[in-house]
């Protein structure tokens, strides 16, 4: 299994590192940093559906029904193929968002438990 990082991950990561260095703790972000290096990333090359699937979450709303098909059919227009599998692997700290296609996971984003949301449109780089 090949891991990838898309241009959203790799940003979120930078904002991580800006706030932990503004609050004067970068030793926080070097742990972050093993973790994903360590264990993160080893157990998803060698189990890619270990984290849960996202699109499992109930859903209670038209809204949330409309945004959730809206979000698989961008997601399958961004990996050029339909949509396995959303997943989110939970961390410690932080939540990483990825999908795997064929031979590739692509890690989507990470994020602190406290923050809200996930830049769907932004994870390649590109909007659809």
């Amino acid at each position: 299994m090949n891991i990838k990082l898309t241009a959203n991950f790799e940003r979120n990561l930078a904002d991580i590192e800006q706030f932990l260095t503004e609050v004067d703790a970068p030793q926080v972000f070097d742990d972050l940093v093993d973790e994903l290096l360590g264990t993160v990333l080893p157990n998803l090359e060698r189990f890619p559906e270990l984290g849960t699937p996202f699109f499992n979450r109930a859903v209670r709303s038209a809204e949330a029904t409309n945004a959730t098909a809206a979000l698989r059919a961008k997601l399958a227009d961004l990996v050029g193929t339909s949509l396995t599998s959303l997943r989110e692997y939970v961390m410690n700290h932080y939540l990483v968002l990825y999908v795997p296609v064929e031979n590739t996971l692509y890690l989507l984003s990470i994020k602190h438990h406290k923050q809200l949301s996930f830049d769907f449109e932004g994870h390649w780089g590109t909007s659809p």
